[in-house]
């Protein structure tokens, strides 16, 4: 996914240990830091995403996302760093979402759900879940965007599935990906305005034939 930002862009990765290799001409490597044995000089993730603020980046890409600094990058996405995207661990894009609400009550902000939920809403476009298949074999299964709320839950509708139709002589699975039918997602505007509608009305209308 990184390989289409643009090389004139200003990116930051922050990471437990430094693996995105990014080829583009402008990226910063962050890196947490563990205590010394006198339990000073920390480096925390939270502490990587709040300082890369003030390093005016075009996209924020956060390796992992394990606990309280969700609550941060929701907040950098939600405050004009368009782009800025995060991995996580979770079984499909519904249980992401409530993984991302755990990490930031678990985090301590006394924050309602009605709230989290919200800025949550309010700051991603697209989830894309990728999954290892029983013969080892990794595959993006789930394209899915969000949409909004209705009353306490948030609303998703898939773009792409994977589908899964057998297996050939060497017992890999094949399959395809397959539009569900949306032919304008709701972030249409969104990819109109960086001029990208073509590109996204071809991908959908590839997968749908």
């Amino acid at each position: 996914m990184t390989g289409f930002i643009e090389l004139d862009e200003r990116v930051i990765t922050c990471e437990d240990a430094a693996e995105l290799q990014l080829q583009q001409p402008h990226v910063v490597r962050l890196e947490t830091r563990p205590p010394n044995l006198e339990g000073q000089g920390e480096v925390t993730m939270r502490d990587l995403v709040k300082n890369c603020l003030r390093m005016r980046p075009e996209r924020i890409i956060v390796g992992e996302v394990r606990g309280p600094e969700a609550f941060d990058l929701l907040q950098a996405m939600n405050t004009g760093h368009d782009g800025s995207m995060g991995t996580l661990h979770a079984n499909s894009p519904r249980e992401a979402l409530q993984r991302i609400e755990s990490m930031i009550t678990m985090g301590g902000y006394g924050l309602p759900s009605k709230t989290i939920r919200e800025m949550m809403v309010g700051s991603i476009d697209i989830i894309i879940q990728a999954a290892r298949l029983r013969d080892g074999s990794r595959r993006i299964t789930h394209v899915t965007e969000v949409l909004g709320t209705e009353g306490d839950t948030i609303i998703t509708q898939d773009l792409f599935v994977y589908d899964i139709s057998g297996e050939n002589e060497n017992g890999k699975l094949v399959g395809r990906h397959r539009s569900t039918g949306i032919a304008r997602p709701a972030f249409w505007d969104r990819a109109k305005y960086y001029g990208k509608e073509q590109e996204l009305a071809e991908a959908l209308d590839a997968a749908a034939e």
